[in-house]
């Protein structure tokens, strides 16, 4: 089968890799349809974290069920699938108290499970992780689309929504406006928020979240945009997703949180080791609450909602590559001329 394949910062290629095979009773082979880049992706790409090299690549795989064990019951031969970018039993304490990125027996979509942004993926846990699509949309491909986010970014929006605490009438601010920011916007939207303030630094994606539901955004940085947040919510919220990682970002995620308040933070760390000092938060009783996305736990809901017409982050996706062109989706997403790029093997 053909795959992406990392090789060394910004040395993506597509080339012939060994087919997964199913190797468990508890597992399923799925030919990938539909995936993505993530902007996690970026950093071992940009050669700001340590990856092995070489290695299979991708983590948000859609696609159809061509085999699966025997003890497998919740899906079956020809079904169309999606997956969480953590592979969970559903079985364990974790899984059960909907912690499925504890899985004791978690693992990921790459190495010899195929990696998401090839042909095919094994999943050795297919129950506990698997969400099929009702068949009346599985063949849709403007559904398909928009439930390809699940895998991720949708679900790790929500997952910092959540985790702010944010509810109906409240107030909040979305720092971030990559693909997880702008699924935050929704995720704040949907849980009922009346003002929504999207913090980020390119127009084109702050028109994304304006339409996506944020009543203000700010394109200003660092202590020019907490001051302009905080004047058009009369002086901070009590309700931050924080969806970058970076130290600056939960600098202004604190800046704008009112004493009491509560950021919920998703954005995977990189370079916070360097300079975040805590006890701003420790001095003004800030709750930092959130971390990896338990997607498995969220999925079926979110998908309800798209099913019905509710929720649509498809938009996020603004390039579509074939798998021979992932290298070039990588590069758009680098160069920041593509906010998340669609892969259809």
């Amino acid at each position: 089968m053909q795959a992406a394949i990392f090789h060394g910062p910004g040395d993506i290629r597509v080339e012939s890799a060994d087919k997964p095979e199913l190797e468990s009773p508890n597992g399923a082979l799925i030919r990938v349809t539909h995936t993505a880049v993530c902007g996690s992706d970026l950093w071992f790409y940009r050669g700001q974290s340590d990856r092995e090299s070489p290695s299979r690549v991708g983590h948000e795989p859609m696609g159809i069920v061509e085999e699966v064990g025997d003890s497998v019951v919740s899906v079956d031969v020809g079904d169309r699938v999606f997956g969480p970018f953590f592979i969970s039993c559903g079985r364990c304490e974790y899984c059960r108290k909907g912690l499925h990125t504890s899985c004791v027996h978690s693992d990921s979509w790459n190495g010899d499970n195929g990696g998401a942004q090839g042909e095919y993926v094994r999943c050795p846990e297919a129950d506990g992780t698997l969400i099929r699509v009702p068949d009346r949309h599985a063949d849709d491909e403007d559904t398909l689309r928009s439930l390809l986010p699940l895998t991720d970014v949708m679900s790790t929006g929500h997952h910092a929504a959540v985790s702010a605490g944010v509810e109906a009438a409240s107030s909040c601010v979305v720092v971030g406006d990559g693909a997880v920011g702008l699924c935050g916007v929704l995720a704040a939207r949907r849980l009922g928020a009346e003002q929504i303030v999207a913090v980020g630094h390119h127009e084109d994606r702050l028109a994304i979240a304006e339409s996506f539901g944020a009543t203000h955004t700010v394109s200003e940085r660092g202590e020019t945009a907490i001051e302009e947040v905080k004047a058009v919510t009369n002086g901070g919220v009590n309700h931050v997703l924080e969806c970058v990682g970076a130290t600056s970002s939960m600098e202004t995620a604190h800046g704008v949180c009112r004493p009491g308040g509560t950021v919920g933070y998703v954005g995977v760390p990189h370079g916070m080791g360097e300079g975040l000092d805590l006890s701003p938060f420790f001095r003004d009783n800030i709750t930092l609450n959130g971390g990896v996305a338990p997607v498995r736990a969220y999925a079926e809901e979110l998908m309800a909602d798209v099913l019905q017409g509710t929720l649509d982050p498809a938009p996020i996706f603004t390039k579509t590559v074939d798998l021979e062109d992932v290298p070039e989706g990588y590069q758009a997403m680098d160069d920041r001329e593509a906010i998340k790029v669609l892969v259809k093997p």
